[in-house]
């Protein structure tokens, strides 16, 4: 065989190669996979009940209900367009609240009730973390990497 034809055969193995790696990782990670879906496309789209996905939104004022138990939270993500009930059973994080940000992982029940996994609090740009909420970083008092003195 000609030295041509050898490097032709190699690039098409490589190709070959390649695109059946591809096909097996995306085969593998098919059930990890979760779309992301704000309420309207929720109402509109109607996901089937137990497909994984991601719902992001706004916790609506008013909507939060701790029950007994204290772990579990029974809430409303809303849009301009829509709202949806959301259930999450574990530690809400410290910047989940009426009117903020948030994006939960989960699954719809049959009742149309997003039971949520895990639960994302989204914060502004203008986020200041409660540690350093007292201290004034115009100053040249602090120029250095760290707070630490």
């Amino acid at each position: 065989m000609k030295a041509k034809h050898q490097r032709l055969t190699l690039a098409l193995l490589a190709v070959v190669a390649l695109v059946g790696a591809g096909l097996l990782a995306a085969y593998a990670l098919q059930d990890q996979a979760s779309y992301f879906y704000t309420p309207s496309d929720i109402v509109e789209q109607k996901p089937a009940a137990g497909t994984a996905i991601r719902l992001g939104g706004m916790v609506e004022e008013g909507s939060i209900q701790r029950s007994a138990d204290g772990v579990t939270v029974k809430f409303v993500v809303m849009d301009a367009g829509a709202r949806q009930k959301v259930t999450y059973t574990g530690i809400t994080p410290d910047l989940f609240a009426e009117g903020s940000g948030v994006v939960a992982d989960g699954r719809l029940d049959a009742n149309g009730i997003f039971g949520a996994e895990t639960l994302l609090a989204k914060h502004d740009e203008n986020y200041i973390p409660r540690e350093l909420e007292g201290i004034d970083m115009t100053s040249g008092k602090h120029k250095t990497e760290t707070l630490v003195q």
